[in-house]
């Protein structure tokens, strides 16, 4: 599987973290995991028939869709022909770019795009990054992300902060709060706290040498125990910590 990631252009760098191409290999015939992150996604797909959502959704030639926030872990099978490529936006950036429905419609859903919203296939397959930093740099209906002060003070606190501070930080109510959240990211603020707090210890996971035990890393990031800390892999990624 070749898999490589390139950056958009410094207008389109607030609101996207990357574009994305995926090709499956010779070697190819297996099942891909993915981790929830807090952000949604447009996929397109420029080669066979691509089983994904844990093997619920097809995804067709030519057709383009949108990949809700994940409250879990989500499986696509990779084949020796799969060939996809794709954006994945910054968290609550969607409505810069589109005009849909309230995210929480979205979560844990791929859904394909009507004609209007799809990518050209055509000009995708000329240069993807160039395509894509037209396409959204016409479609940028506004520069304002109304959650960033917010989400910018969960990833400080590698999302141990309260919902009440966070509300309280950023003069509005916990019940605005969460409706915001709902309809820009598809989650609640404490579902995208957790998923913060999960992706740091998933770093300190694989990226320790194995000095931090798994209670150190429990406890860095704010969880019980290591049983606690264990049980949020667990149900994030469907493994035990060992095997990741």
């Amino acid at each position: 599987m070749k898999y490589n990631e390139t950056q958009p252009s410094k207008e389109l760098a607030p609101f996207i973290h990357f574009y994305w191409e995926l090709k499956g290999s010779e070697l190819d015939r297996k099942w891909e995991r993915v981790f929830p992150d807090g952000c949604a996604g447009i996929v397109m797909n420029l080669g066979d028939n691509c089983t994904t959502d844990n093997g619920s959704v097809l995804m067709e030639y030519g057709k383009t869709y949108i990949v809700g926030a994940m409250t879990s872990f989500k499986d696509s099978f990779i084949d020796v022909d799969t060939h996809l490529t794709g954006v994945c936006l910054k968290p609550a950036t969607f409505t810069n770019f589109y005009n849909y429905a309230s995210q929480n419609e979205l979560t844990n859903e791929t859904v394909e795009f009507e004609k209007s919203n799809s990518f050209n296939i055509d000009k995708i397959i000329t240069n993807p990054t160039d395509y894509f930093n037209q396409f959204y740099s016409e479609r940028l209906r506004s520069k304002h992300n109304h959650l960033q002060t917010v989400i910018h003070d969960i990833h400080a606190a590698n999302g141990q902060m309260s919902i009440y501070e966070l509300s309280k930080r950023n003069f509005t109510t916990v019940r605005q709060l969460e409706r915001n959240f709902k309809k820009l990211i598809g989650l609640s603020p404490k579902e995208y706290s957790n998923i913060i707090r999960f992706q740091k210890a998933l770093r300190l996971i694989k990226n320790s040498d194995h000095k931090k035990s798994l209670l150190d890393i429990a406890f860095e990031c704010g969880y019980y125990d290591h049983s606690h800390l264990s049980n949020e892999i667990k149900r994030n990624t469907g493994l035990s910590p060992s095997l990741l």
